[in-house]
């Protein structure tokens, strides 16, 4: 398998657990759904950071189609978080989920987290997802409020993904990455660039996670047949294995 270079999902003898974490923008699933399942699965996650979920009509039907092609389950978001949207796999038991929805600017395009505190084993874990604006002010403010968003879940270790609509120079990767561990400049293990997915040159989509957990890997995992990534959606998936410590 293309992804067999990460390390496995396991739980260690000292209690910590090794997570591996996708983030993934899917354009809606309006591409190759078969193909988007096909490299969900060849990825074998316990959790999956969406971007660009359904947000309009039956839109929880089509994430249900999703979880149960991927044989995971909805974990939160989706429209009522504008977007992102988390599943995971039954490794993981969930203490509580929150969908928040970001101040509308008019012209622009709504925005929200999908967040979630979940255990494995004797871990416990805080999930963000997040899609950032197009528009740079904004962005900057969304990434704020993302901090304080992970502040308020009150874990100790958390993990941050999702679509930043910004480059690592950028002011906004920056302050994230100011914050917490930008995993695949910790440790690149795969591909960097994710978007465009057809020929891609920038990274604009990423994996954070805070001070104390370990980067096993991180990157746009080799060795996925192209014509899958090609045709699931236009951003590239990027996957992380992390060792958390047991809380």
């Amino acid at each position: 398998m293309a992804t067999m270079s990460l390390p496995d999902s396991r739980t260690e003898q000292d209690g910590s657990a090794v997570v591996r974490v996708l983030s993934y923008n899917i354009r809606s699933m309006r591409d190759d759904r078969a193909a988007l399942a096909r490299v969900i699965r060849a990825c074998a996650p316990d959790l999956v950071l969406v971007q660009e979920a359904p947000r309009f009509f039956r839109w929880r039907k089509y994430a249900a189609r999703l979880a149960a092609a991927t044989d995971l389950v909805i974990l939160g978001g989706g429209a009522t978080a504008a977007g992102p949207l988390l599943l995971c796999s039954l490794r993981a038991t969930v203490e509580r989920t929150e969908d928040i929805l970001l101040p509308r600017t008019p012209g622009l395009h709504r925005r929200g987290f999908a967040t979630a505190v979940v255990r494995f084993a004797g871990v416990r874990l805080g999930v963000v997802s997040c899609h950032l604006s197009l528009q740079r002010q904004e962005r900057l403010a969304q990434a704020g409020r993302l901090m304080e968003t992970v502040d308020a879940l009150g874990v100790e270790h958390a993990v941050v993904a999702g679509d930043l609509n910004d480059v690592p120079s950028g002011r906004s990767f920056r302050r994230l990455a100011g914050r917490y561990q930008d995993c695949w400049e910790m440790k690149p293990q795969g591909g960097e660039y994710t978007f465009p997915a057809h020929d891609p040159r920038r990274r604009l989509d990423a994996v954070f996670a805070t001070d104390g957990i370990e980067v096993l890997g991180c990157g746009v995992p080799d060795g996925l047949p192209e014509a899958d990534l090609r045709a699931a959606t236009d951003h590239l998936p990027v996957l992380a294995a992390l060792r958390v410590p047991a809380t």
